[in-house]
């Protein structure tokens, strides 16, 4: 028999079970065994038959039986405190994860039904504003949604409604819509452009604009057609907050040059519940309702509000910046309700626990989350840093450039109190010391280091970093500096000093492990350690033309050159 390259598993498991006759005159053992049910492993998708993949069965499997096999084929995933690719909360308070089982059946649309949970949901709202500097005199209203993403699309569809409104007005043409963004902005920006038949300007970034919107491109780029500039507070890539303030002023000036009024969407989704609590905020500069320019700004309250996935927050500053006809009013619910968002029902239990959370936590319990992140992330940052090995692409572990003779000075002290045995008598630090920006660390091999070992690739790291349990994503930079690969970590609540250590030793293992032994192949580790999939029929002819192209052009093919890495956000 010919050896071949490519065997489909599911194929050789359904034919050999096929071959299991049952001799004439004997009952099957398997029959017998499953004929009355008294545990999960003793029915008929124990050893008879493979569980249901693609069509409904005809029968039903008892209730335990069904439970253990989906639970057992779930141990297959990763560990959700160990996935650093995401910012994504993966752990609540017992009494707020009980708040949410309790909740879980309550439907945010059914306003009349539960009136308690929309109180809780107003409330939300309006503790947030206020976080964000709502002014006196303005009425800021807002809603919880499923996601930053969601929240992404109604931010711009106002800020296009406004602007076609406008556009009408004055007679003219409002077909031609555009809106900017710098190439690092999440993919929810860019859905947003393409779905709404807006045009996107991506704007280039670079290692001079720390891998953010760049300023300077702003006022070249905007005319009488941008319905806005979604500004970042926190890119995905590096963590640097993009400067809100100094756009705003460019985005002021170009309006006193021209009367043409464009607004601003901060996307907050991480750092609009880290900038309000840390002692560094932005670094000095304002970045949200404080500027007029500012009309609305979304969160994720999955992300660093410490609620599971499922939330996210969209706050206009004035209930005039929300177009009248972006509101509907629904009257078959048993009552009226006004709705502006993209989707209907959805679950209000995260509504509940970000209540919990805001109240339970008040602003010291969330300051002191928050700043234990960037202390970690300092840390991780300055330790790889120091192995010689990575230099770190983000920015929060640098002295904030107005504190750099004071933040010496504490070293002198502290390295005076290390010295004569009293460790913890130098001067605290806090975030107000170094550059402001979320925290995430993102590294990479140094030019050295990658000059003197060249068979080692910042993939290879990752996979066998993934297979000690850590998920680390390495990924090329935006568009403009793609040729510079990253590794990102991503410090939530849960990293733990302990944690921390941990994962730098296994980064330093993995890496001595690299420097002592030859080449390894990286696209067997890459097969060995890709993301599971369904096969189907006609994936083995598609695999073939695959490896047909690949040949053709002669090239490796890259993770992210054409698309989006999955990990980003």
């Amino acid at each position: 028999m010919p050896l071949s390259s490519h065997v489909n598993p599911e194929d050789i498991v359904q034919r050999l079970q096929a071959a299991h006759i049952t001799p004439a005159g004997h009952a099957s053992a398997l029959s017998q065994a499953t004929s009355t049910h008294i545990q999960p492993y003793d029915s008929r998708y124990t050893s008879q038959t493979n569980i249901p993949k693609y069509k409904i069965p005809e029968q039903g499997a008892p209730g335990d039986t069904v439970f253990q096999m989906i639970r057992d084929e779930l141990d297959l995933d990763g560990k959700p405190n160990l996935n650093l690719a995401s910012f994504v909360g993966t752990w609540m308070e017992p009494n707020a994860t009980q708040l949410m089982q309790e909740n879980l059946s309550k439907n945010l649309s059914d306003a009349d039904e539960y009136p308690a949970m929309m109180d809780m949901h107003q409330r939300c709202i309006s503790i947030i504003s206020h976080l964000w500097g709502v002014q006196p005199g303005e009425k800021a209203i807002g809603s919880a949604t499923t996601g930053s993403s969601e929240a992404i699309h109604l931010g711009g569809l106002a800020m296009k409604r406004r602007w076609q409104i406008k556009r009408k007005e004055q007679g003219k043409d409002a077909s031609k819509p555009n809106i900017l963004m710098g190439s690092n902005a999440q993919v929810a920006l860019e859905k947003f452009a393409r779905y709404f038949d807006v045009e996107a300007r991506i704007l280039p970034v670079s290692k001079k604009s720390h891998y953010r919107l760049d300023p300077a491109l702003v006022r070249e780029n905007v005319d009488e057609n941008t319905i806005g500039v979604f500004v970042i507070l926190g890119s995905t890539y590096t963590g640097h907050y993009e400067p809100v303030e100094e756009i705003s002023q460019i985005l002021d000036k170009y309006q006193e040059e021209t009367g043409i009024d464009i607004p601003i969407h901060v996307d907050a989704a991480s750092g609009g519940f880290i900038a309000p609590f840390t002692h560094a905020g932005v670094g000095g500069s304002k970045w949200n309702f404080e500027l007029p320019r500012v009309k609305s700004i979304n969160v994720s309250g999955h992300k660093y509000g410490l609620v599971y996935a499922g939330l996210g927050w969209i706050i206009w500053r004035d209930q005039s910046f929300l177009p009248e006809d972006l509101i509907f009013e629904l009257h078959y619910l048993g009552g009226t309700e006004k709705s502006f968002t993209l989707n209907f029902s959805r679950p209000g239990a995260q509504v509940i626990v970000q209540y919990y959370n805001l109240i339970h936590l008040g602003f010291d319990g969330y300051r002191s989350i928050m700043e234990n992140c960037l202390s970690n992330a300092r840390l991780l940052s300055q330790s790889l840093e120091a192995t010689g090995w990575y230099t770190v692409m983000s920015d929060i572990h640098h002295p904030a450039p107005h504190k750099a003779a004071s933040h010496a000075a504490k070293s002198i002290v502290k390295q005076a109190a290390s010295t004569v045995g009293g460790e913890n008598a130098g001067p605290s630090e806090t975030s107000a010391d170094y550059v402001a920006g979320l925290p995430v660390v993102s590294f990479g091999l140094t030019d050295e280091f990658k000059n003197k070992y060249r068979h080692i690739k910042q993939e290879t790291i990752s996979l066998m970093l993934r297979a000690r349990g850590w998920i680390i994503p390495n990924y090329p930079l935006p568009p403009n500096e793609e040729k510079i690969e990253i590794l990102r970590v991503v410090v939530r609540e849960t990293m733990t000093f302990d944690l921390l250590e941990h994962l730098l030793t296994d980064i330093v293992e993995v890496t001595e492990t690299l420097i002592e032994h030859d080449e390894i192949d990286l696209q067997a580790l890459k097969k060995h350690h890709s993301r599971r999939r369904v096969r189907a029929k006609g994936d083995d002819e598609k695999n073939k033309k695959k490896e047909g192209a690949a040949k053709e052009i002669g090239k490796e093919v890259r993770s992210m050159e054409d698309g989006i890495h999955r990990a980003v956000c």
